[in-house]
């Protein structure tokens, strides 16, 4: 049921205006300019509209911070722009189920030996969960977020997740495990916008952060130093750095300080003046080896926690797969078992990280996705 509501079309446009008597539109306000424009663009639209921010993390001595997703500075621009929109506002407190469901699973990924990507869990088990129930307690039908990506109904009837129009911008990637009964009330306005169009209409709305610079910090990292946010909750767990016959290099402090394929900040030398990059971490016995960037690539890579947009597939199939952010999908197979799946890449791909999502697409279609395992 859409409440009255068109279903979100092609490209996540806002639609026509609704009757008087239908349901408001809830729109997450994150503080950016891109959840701002979202809202305006409703609201013009003739939409009746909500405005919810998230409290998500202790954000004491994050005041001065600029970009940071939800933090003191974000409340109050999402506050500001509630206001020049001249709709309702509202502060959810979501610190308990962030901490444990995106914060503690972060430090526990690093403390693994994964790398995880806290905007995906985020994404699952925050904004379109408790979030969205919330807008439907507030007697909305939708919530509306700023992110890039499209939801369009196919032939058979059935929504499905899209990459946006703007493939620079598109954030379908961080959406591939939202729950799919979220689909049917989630709307994406800008989907079918590029990002200088979304920052036009931000300044021709006059929207009071019309200017604010894009987020890329992870929101609850005040100085964004990861491996030193995860040390702090820690205990100490030294280790040693090898190469592949196990000579020991070097130590470290934690291998929560490591992820696959990097080479800055290692604290290592070869001697051989070669770069070496890491290539593995193992947490159990707190070796992390390193090597040359011919051992970073892999043809195969297992994957758990798989979801699908719909049921399973039961043979083999054929799609791209996206093993980080701004990364091009890669031509592989996947083959299902169970709640995992092994993807064979029809050419080696460099550096698959343990912990980062892997994301199966058909051209712009998500068709699931899982994290690589390790």
């Amino acid at each position: 049921m859409n409440n009255g509501f068109p279903s979100p079309g092609v490209d996540g446009a806002a639609g026509p205006a609704t009757s008087a008597g239908d349901l408001p539109i809830a729109v997450a306000l994150s503080g950016g300019v891109d959840s701002a424009t979202a809202a305006a663009l409703l609201v013009e639209a003739g939409h009746r509209v909500v405005g919810l921010t998230m409290r998500l993390y202790d954000a004491r001595g994050t005041t001065a911070a600029v970009g940071r997703c939800c933090g003191p500075r974000d409340i109050e621009d999402a506050r500001r722009v509630a206001a020049h929109l001249g709709i309702p506002f509202y502060v959810c407190n979501y610190e308990a189920e962030f901490t444990a469901r995106v914060v503690d699973d972060f430090v526990a990924e690093y403390s693994a030996g994964r790398t995880p990507n806290p905007c995906v869990r985020c994404n699952q088990h925050i904004k379109f969960t408790p979030l969205l129930s919330r807008a439907r307690a507030l007697g909305c039908a939708t919530l509306a977020t700023g992110h890039y990506a499209r939801i369009d109904r196919g032939a058979d009837g059935v929504l499905r997740l899209m990459r946006a129009r703007d493939r620079k911008k598109d954030q379908s990637y961080f959406l591939f495990n939202m729950p799919a009964a979220a689909l049917p009330h989630v709307r994406f306005p800008l989907g079918g916008m590029d990002k200088d169009e979304v920052r036009a209409h931000a300044r021709r709305l006059g929207l009071p952060n019309c200017e604010k610079p894009e987020s890329q910090e992870i929101c609850f990292v005040p100085d964004g130093d990861y491996a030193a946010f995860v040390a702090r909750k820690l205990p100490a767990q030294p280790g040693e750095i090898v190469d592949h016959d196990g000579r020991v290099l070097g130590g470290h402090d934690g291998v929560h300080g490591f992820t696959v394929g990097q080479r800055r900040g290692i604290g290592v030398a070869a001697g051989d003046g070669q770069p070496r990059y890491v290539v593995s971490v193992d947490a159990l016995t707190r070796r992390v080896t390193v090597g040359p960037p011919e051992a970073l690539a892999h043809a195969t890579v297992e994957l758990d926690d798989v979801t699908w947009a719909g049921a399973a597939p039961s043979a083999p199939l054929r799609a791209g797969v996206q093993i980080r952010y701004r990364h091009a999908p890669a031509p592989a197979t996947v083959i299902v078992e169970g709640g995992r799946a092994r993807v064979t890449f029809d050419a080696p791909e460099r550096a698959p990280a343990p912990g980062q999502a892997a994301v199966f697409y058909d051209d712009e279609t998500v068709l699931g996705g899982g994290f690589i395992a390790g």
